[in-house]
């Protein structure tokens, strides 16, 4: 019963994804979740977002966030494994630097306490969460990845959402291909609270139309990616501007697919 679930699951997925190579998804699984996030906070839903075909997207665009987020994307399967080793060590690498801390931090505290308790004092307060903080997960995923996550998975860390995201990944690779994919991600990717796809990024920070982006307005949107209800709120930043340059030398040498 268990796998006929799993595979029942698969095959409404491959069809979900099969329908995506003529007709626009409405939503996805991270939207519904900003939707209900954004009323919850606002009592309103405040949303930006106008589909553009592949023809009405900039060239410029493509090509900054293919140098910013996957350099490889014409190119690779859908998974960078190289990436994913590098990616993962380096967590590795910074969880065991936090673990460390945090026993350092934990036998500070035991010892303080004890000498407080000795020489009849107030016992001090815990460690604070800035020294037991969680590092930040650093990723290796592709433009596919991504947009596999955005379309169908919830935001849990697990094995299994992990399998279940490349499968997916596979799925768009093989049902909907480069083109597709990039055209699908470009229109529902996050580029401010409430603001999804190109064209309402265009509008929201240039002005115009996404067809329109010159290079170094696509590669400040393309910069804005990995965090932009953060960069949203400067961006005009110092960080923005610089990293954008060196997005826009590298637009020249990406292979559109």
């Amino acid at each position: 019963m268990v796998m006929l679930s799993a595979l029942s699951l698969q095959l409404y997925f491959a069809a979900r994804i099969a329908l995506m190579r003529v007709v626009a998804p409405q939503s996805t699984t991270f939207q519904r979740s900003e939707m209900a996030r954004i009323v919850r906070t606002n009592g309103s839903l405040l949303w930006s977002q106008e589909w553009r075909d592949d023809a009405q997207i900039s060239s410029n665009l493509k090509r900054a966030v293919i140098a910013s987020e996957d350099a490889n994307f014409a190119d690779h399967g859908g998974v960078e494994w190289d990436a994913l080793k590098n990616a993962w060590k380096k967590n590795t690498q910074a969880q065991a630097r936090a673990d460390k801390t945090r026993q350092q931090a934990q036998a500070r505290y035991e010892r303080s306490v004890a000498r407080a308790k000795a020489r009849g004092r107030e016992v001090p307060p815990p460690p604070s969460a800035a020294t037991t903080a969680t590092p930040k997960v650093i990723g290796g995923s592709t433009i596919t990845q991504q947009l596999a996550k955005n379309l169908f998975l919830s935001s849990e860390r697990s094995l299994l959402r992990k399998a279940e995201e490349f499968a997916l990944t596979f799925m768009l690779e093989g049902i909907l291909g480069k083109e597709r994919i990039l055209t699908v991600y470009l229109n529902n990717v996050e580029w401010g609270e409430g603001v999804f796809g190109a064209q309402a990024a265009s509008r929201q920070y240039f002005r115009v139309d996404a067809s329109q982006l010159s290079a170094i307005q696509a590669a400040r949107l393309a910069v804005m990616l990995p965090a932009p209800k953060r960069f949203e709120q400067q961006p005009r930043s110092g960080y923005i501007l610089s990293r954008s340059g060196t997005i826009a030398a590298r637009m020249g040498g990406v292979e559109l697919p």
